[in-house]
């Protein structure tokens, strides 16, 4: 466990009501819930439990926002304007933001400082650029008539977000609406809503007119379905679980809204015989260990080809066991807590079944330490297709090294899944690394590299990962409606 502790920035927990309307409110019913530090188990705060009632209301301030706001008549340039200057806001703070994001989810704070934040601001930066530049096309048709669109925002957005990147999701979520023009209801996940309810302050701060965003934190049974249900909600956006994406779509049925999902995945990470090794094993080490193994795209099935098993395994068991985990705070710490005792127990009963089903533990498999929900890196070697290890998304530091023969075989094996998040590729062939892309069923696919984030860049799933994409302009598209304008010149 990594000891010496970086000096901490002081966190000032400014706010855990729901905001809503531009004003920060308990409560309808008076309930309260506790958000816990995963690396001690203490409570931070008692933090404002939104249910139905306050998404009634959030979701009608939001409706006025964008029916007769001055939200409306805002010129998109003056919005973007907006959500540069929150941007600058931002990083401005940045190192309080990061200390707050690291306190409530459990990531170490240079990973909070370095990468989550500049990747949000990021986002935020490249949709303000945006939100000038949407706009329709004329279209020649039949007749003496004049014919254009119109790109004109969807409406109110529904957004709910998952805890593992909760800034980052806020900024994936926010950019496209604002940009488009729509208003907002948030509900943040219960684990982690303090950044989420941090930059709503900021935002009013800037100056972003009341009811334009709205955050009402709660639990995904009550908060989530009534964002789900509510009928002045035009579309939700949600990252997350698949099941409860399942449950999203049969709620949302009666509304017909607009649905944007990116779920889970179980990806592959090729590395064929003539990969560079070192390369190759740094990125599986990135690749699946980031954020604790709690990213939706993790390389969680490592296939390695035969000839290069054993050098390649000593490679990145090498890797693993120079991890430093510990105090998300300490110097030197790669790896922080999970992040609630829920995820905990999920990812230790993984690791009994893995041991349960066969495959043999290389490295890691316990708990670190007796405080603080801590886990060791862990590798399973001799892992077969079938295992729940390979199979399941687990959602945690626990890697799954499988071996393969040959081109056809492992583009059927890196297929066989319900899942088509993300997958990669380690080969010096050019011509091998372009079939590789064309043939597997993902949304994302990388060669020779792993975990590369641009805010330009779409991102989604095929099949049980989702529909629709984030970031880029496919994103923006997810926050819009095209209208037709027909005029008749005679």
């Amino acid at each position: 466990m990594s000891t010496e502790v970086l000096a901490k920035v002081d966190v000032e927990i400014h706010h855990t009501d729901c905001f809503i309307n531009g004003q920060w409110l308990p409560a309808k019913s008076g309930k309260t819930f506790p958000t816990i530090n995963p690396a001690t188990e203490e409570v931070i705060a008692m933090v404002a439990e939104g249910d139905a009632a306050d998404v009634d209301a959030a979701a009608n301030a939001a409706r006025n926002a964008f029916d007769s706001g001055p939200w409306r008549e805002m010129d998109a340039r003056d919005r973007g304007r907006l959500m540069y200057l929150l941007a600058d806001r931002m990083e401005q703070e940045i190192e309080s933001l990061a200390a707050l994001e690291t306190l409530d989810n459990g990531k170490p704070y240079q990973d909070s400082l370095n990468v989550d934040l500049p990747l949000a601001i990021d986002c935020l930066r490249y949709y303000a650029g945006y939100a000038d530049k949407i706009h329709g096309s004329t279209i020649p048709i039949r007749g003496n008539h004049f014919c254009y669109t119109r790109k004109e925002p969807v409406g109110v957005a529904g957004q709910i977000i998952p805890w593992n990147f909760p800034v980052l999701m806020v900024a994936w979520k926010w950019g496209p609406a604002l940009a488009a023009g729509c208003t907002i209801v948030m509900k943040p996940a219960e684990q982690t809503p303090l950044t989420c309810l941090r930059l709503a302050q900021l935002a009013k701060e800037v100056g972003f007119p009341d009811g334009v965003i709205n955050v009402v934190p709660g639990f995904g049974p009550t908060a989530g379905a009534a964002v789900v249900k509510h009928p002045l909600i035009d579309k939700v956006a949600f990252t997350g679980e698949h099941r409860t994406a399942q449950t999203i779509t049969r709620d949302s049925a009666e509304t017909l809204k607009r649905l944007t999902f990116e779920l889970g995945g179980k990806s592959p990470n090729v590395i064929f015989e003539d990969a560079d090794l070192d390369a190759a094993a740094q990125g599986a080490y990135v690749g699946l260990f980031l954020n604790q193994g709690q990213c939706c795209c993790a390389g969680s099935r490592v296939f390695v080809h035969e000839s290069k098993h054993g050098e390649f395994l000593e490679k990145l068991k090498r890797l693993t066991e120079q991890r430093k985990v510990g105090d998300p705070f300490a110097s030197g710490t790669e790896q922080g807590p999970q992040v609630d005792r829920a995820q905990f127990d999920k990812i230790m009963s993984y690791i009994e079944k893995g041991k349960n089903e066969g495959a043999t533990c290389v490295t890691g498999g316990q708990r670190v330490g007796e405080t603080g929900f801590f886990v060791a890196p862990t590798i399973f070697d001799g892992v077969q297709d079938d295992m729940s290890i390979a199979t399941d998304e687990i959602f945690g530091p626990v890697l799954s090294v499988l071996t393969f023969k040959d081109k056809e075989e492992i583009i059927r094996r890196a297929n066989d899944t319900f899942y088509g998040l993300a997958a990669a590729v380690w080969t010096k062939d050019v011509a091998l690394a372009h079939e590789f892309a064309a043939r597997v069923r993902a949304g994302t696919i990388w060669v020779n590299c792993y975990d590369v984030f641009d805010a330009a860049a779409p991102f989604g799933g095929f099949k049980m990962s989702g529909h629709g994409r984030e970031l880029g302009e496919e994103g923006l598209k997810a926050y819009t409606e095209s209208k037709t304008v027909t005029v008749a010149l005679q």
